[in-house]
């Protein structure tokens, strides 16, 4: 590691000398007496090195021992034609991709019979590819791991690959224009050149600061973050050291042939240590911790008492009982839930939510931080709230035993489950207690008492009703294990158990679901008939008109799966035995006939996971499809405004149109689904990584032990085996097959032995050994035990 760093610092020194004088041919013994390698030893070192920087195209180093910026192949003319950059302001990205090693993401596209098939946001379907007529594509350019490049193109199927070496100064999210030089011959798909980076993305990198010389500094990208070395200035350490994890800005970046130079400094704490591995990982996705100084202050200045007026002008459900169920280890208490039996023998379901927009005024400086998070971000050993903690787990959050602003749904439900009256009302309400999801099952069970024991049963008796009615009318029922770790003091894995799937969290996820389905049958209500009673409509009253496009609303929609894609699945579990319809036509409920044959095998987990890669991502619009994965035609997310944003704009449209005005546009809401569902995914990356990054910390510790698991991908570089109880997924590879010859069969899904007497398939059992693991990748290697 040493010799590499020294190498490093090296390349630094020239490539830094040579940046100054671009243009100019530099002899190699100037070079050598410049850099005072004058010993034989030294030129041999400085020879070595201007080898491996020409191989890189990073200089050009002719026969007569002249040095020149840049590799071969191109003019001065054409190189400034790859290199130019227009100048723009820095802005925040959020990745439309999650990028595992070693494959391209499902997020994004998913091969099919040699097609690569792109998925698209409702919005960008409405889009023409941006080309121009010279031929040039604009798109965003998005880096691999290894390096290489995809320039995401609206409108066009498939993404244009980009050589490393024909990236110029282009960086991962910067938008960029790029023109097609030619076909990948092994995949078929256009291959480019950037030729301008139109904006830079202003995105944050992560790294690792190093010493490259007397005052000068070089940081090492993680393999995830970028793929070129940057160099620091001694002034723009800002208190970071050597040896420490950082989070840096891109300041600029000259030419291809020189490195770029990073600014905006931020120590992540010592590299190694699971605290600055954990800080990474939210840097990458471009989430910070720390509150704004004027949004803490915003915050600070909220007061705890509530007016007498704002109560007046509310429903008092104070002397109700309604209580909260939460994880144990929860302090933003979103939601309580109160229930009734009414004369006529049906339920009054209450689900009353956190008033977060009565303390959120739109356009502060708190709404505009809480927009830009746009998400609560849930790590293994922590919380990244998108509110300050005053409010997620003060003000806003409904604690027992005092006083809440809430915005409630009242739904009348019949003993079958039917929703036939419901009201939307602003509240107050006082939560007589705060139970956890093992207290409420345990009094379920009877293993426990406890005074609000009825109204505990009667929910969960509406629950298991409703939850019967959404799998008949065709919701897909999948069941992940989920791993949780116990953690020591230092943030390290002591043990690996699998999360319990209790009745009390279905519980509550039914209520949620019907209060989330309601807002939104509400809003297409409102505008197929007239207001009766302040706030309140009749499901079965009202005369139907045209909608009224002026009063749009945010829905939560749920696209059908690409048909292809669930062809790949089923090319998967086929060789298994598994036989499902025809997949052009394949309904949810025939999705659930298939989950039903794997159901309390080991290919459960396996199964499950290839289904939920080739369903199409829920998203946030203003265009409703409908939610296909729970059968809902109208939905939306309500219930969390503490920790999504897309639940304080539908607070925010209920609460206009109870009024009858206007509170966002189509196009802000368009804006508005974009940005949420870019960080829900960028959050949903940040708690993958996470847990990826904690099994690898686990599994460290056990390197040479030995393992039961089952195979769960094939690959012709190997296979993945997920580890049995402790769900843990790495990759025995090709190269630790040693007792034979294998060759991928894409159509089996399997290795086979040359020999044909051996084979590795999807769902086969197998035992492992843990061979190494890689902290920085976040990967795990097995061998067969």
């Amino acid at each position: 590691m040493a010799k590499q760093n020294q190498n490093k610092q090296t390349e630094l020194q020239i490539l830094t000398l040579l940046g100054e004088y671009p243009e100019t041919k530099i002899p190699v013994d100037l070079l050598s007496n410049v850099l005072h390698f004058n010993s034989k030893k030294g030129k041999r070192k400085l020879s070595q090195t201007l080898k491996a920087l020409a191989s890189k195209g990073k200089i050009t180093l002719s026969d007569s021992g002249m040095i020149t910026l840049g590799g071969k192949g191109g003019t001065a003319k054409g190189r400034a034609s790859l290199e130019r950059s227009a100048p723009a302001k820095d802005r925040a990205f959020s990745e439309r991709s999650v990028r595992e090693p070693g494959r391209r993401s499902t997020e994004r596209s998913v091969k099919a019979k040699g097609k690569t098939l792109t998925e698209r946001p409702v919005r960008e379907l409405r889009r023409k590819p941006q080309r121009s007529e010279s031929g040039e594509w604009t798109g965003i350019l998005d880096v691999t791991a290894r390096g290489d490049g995809y320039v995401i193109v609206e409108g066009l199927e498939e993404d244009i690959r980009i050589p490393q070496r024909a990236m110029g100064t282009a960086l991962h999210g910067d938008t960029v224009t790029v023109i097609l030089t030619g076909k990948d011959r092994r995949r078929g798909r256009d291959v480019g050149r950037i030729l301008d980076i139109v904006k830079r993305s202003g995105r944050l990198f992560v790294g690792e600061l190093m010493k490259a010389g007397e005052g000068s500094y070089l940081i090492e990208p993680d393999q995830k973050s970028a793929h070129v070395d940057f160099y620091v200035l001694k002034e723009d350490l800002n208190g970071a050291r050597v040896g420490e994890k950082v989070s840096f800005r891109l300041a600029e970046w000259v030419n291809h042939g020189s490195l770029p130079k990073a600014t905006e400094i931020r120590s992540l704490g010592k590299a190694g240590t699971s605290e600055a591995e954990i800080l990474s990982i939210l840097s990458e996705k471009q989430f910070h911790a720390a509150f704004p100084t004027q949004v803490e202050a915003f915050a600070e200045q909220i007061p705890e008492q509530i007016p007498m007026k704002v109560i007046e002008q509310r429903i008092d459900y104070r002397d109700k009982v309604t209580f909260t169920i939460d994880p144990i280890d929860a302090k933003d208490f979103d939601d309580a839930l109160s229930i009734e039996v009414l004369d006529n023998g049906n339920h009054l379901l209450g689900v009353h939510i956190a008033d977060v927009t009565h303390y959120m005024p739109r356009g502060s400086a708190l709404d505009e931080e809480a927009y830009h998070r746009a998400t609560s971000v849930y790590l293994v050993d922590r919380v990244i709230p998108m509110l300050p903690e005053r409010l997620s787990n003060g003000l806003c959050s409904l604690r027992p035993e005092e006083d809440k602003l809430t915005y409630s749904c009242f739904m009348e439900i019949t003993p079958k489950g039917k929703i036939v009256d419901y009201s939307i009302r602003e509240t107050i309400i006082h939560s007589k207690q705060r139970f956890v999801y093992q207290e409420v099952q345990e009094i379920l069970d009877g293993k426990k008492e406890h005074p609000f024991k009825p109204e505990l049963q009667l929910l969960q008796k509406l629950a298991q009703t409703l939850m019967n009615l959404r799998f008949e009318q065709g919701a897909i029922q999948f069941e992940t294990p989920e791993p949780r770790f116990v953690l020591d003091e230092n943030g390290k894995p002591l043990e690996v158990i699998v999360k319990e799937r209790l009745f009390a969290h279905k519980l509550i996820e039914e209520c949620m679901l019907a209060a989330n389905k309601t807002v939104a049958l509400h809003v297409e209500s409102l505008r197929k008939m007239p207001q009766s009673e302040s706030g309140k409509h009749s499901a079965k009253s009202g005369e139907k008109h045209k909608l009224d496009q002026e009063f749009p609303f945010f829905y939560r929609i749920h696209d059908r799966p690409d048909s292809q894609k669930l062809e790949n699945v089923m090319e998967n579990v086929r060789p298994l035995g598994i036989q499902v319809g025809q997949v052009h036509t394949l309904s949810s409920g025939e999705i659930n006939q298939l989950l039903k044959q794997v159901e309390g095998t080991q290919m459960e987990r396996i199964v499950n996971d290839l289904i939920l890669r080739a369903m199409a991502k829920a998203e946030y619009s203003p265009k409703n499809i409908g939610h296909f994965g729970l059968a809902f035609s109208h939905y939306a997310h309500f219930t969390s405004p503490i920790r999504r944003y897309p639940d304080v704009v539908v607070h925010r449209l209920l609460k206009a149109y109870a009024l009858g005005r206007k509170e966002y546009n189509l196009d802000e809401l368009f804006k508005a689904g974009e940005h949420c569902s870019g960080q829900e995914r960028s959050a949903a990356e940040a708690e993958r990584d996470s847990v990826k990054l904690k099994q690898v910390e686990y599994l460290s510790t056990r390197l040479g032990e030995v393992f039961d698991g089952v195979i769960s991908g094939v690959s012709e570089h190997g296979f993945y085996v997920v580890l049995k109880d402790i769900y843990c997924e790495g990759m025995v590879r090709m190269s630790e097959l040693k007792d034979d010859y294998y060759l991928y069969n894409p159509q089996r899904h399997a290795l086979i032995a040359r020999g044909k007497k051996k084979e590795f398939r999807l769902g086969q059992p197998v035992r492992v050994q843990v061979l190494r693991t890689d902290r920085d990748r976040r990967q795990i290697d097995f061998t067969m035990a």
